[in-house]
């Protein structure tokens, strides 16, 4: 049974999951991924959520908080051994959660152009494609989501 969990970036588990995440990305992201990286920190995000599955740490999302009453999705992963079990939608899920709790109307979030897989999450839990934002305005390899929080 998958057990998600509230927590912050200082959590061990979280920073471990990270460090698969950005070995992953590198490889997705070729020369680019320096690029991605600068806006990928992970040292003051206090709203992470963490997916365990019989005590072992196995998927984790968290939001960032910005001016305009909405959130971003950041460092959403899920372990090989942990795909296709629907562990990233409810970890995304929780995130939602937790920002209506805080009172926000919007998340919004970034992903490239060359993970389909969290494409194809990202629509299946209801967010749209949208015009890309803040550093990744003109950035041909991203692609942008939001969804409303009711």
């Amino acid at each position: 049974m998958i057990k998600v969990v509230r927590t912050n970036s200082k959590n061990k588990d979280f920073v471990n999951l990270v460090k698969q995440l950005d070995a992953y990305l590198k490889i997705c992201d070729g020369p680019e991924h320096s690029f991605y990286d600068q806006f990928n920190k992970i040292d003051n995000l206090n709203h992470v959520v963490i997916a365990f599955n019989k005590n072992i740490a196995v998927g984790c999302g968290a939001f960032k908080i910005h001016e305009g009453n909405f959130v971003e999705i950041k460092r959403m992963f899920v372990a090989p051994n942990g795909r296709r079990k629907g562990i990233a939608s409810n970890l995304l899920k929780e995130l939602e959660t937790w920002a209506t709790e805080l009172n926000f109307s919007k998340c919004i979030l970034e992903t490239g152009k060359q993970q389909p897989e969290a494409i194809e999450l990202y629509k299946n839990c209801g967010y749209s494609i949208t015009a890309n934002f803040g550093f990744y305005k003109n950035v041909e390899n991203s692609v942008c989501f939001e969804k409303l929080l009711l």
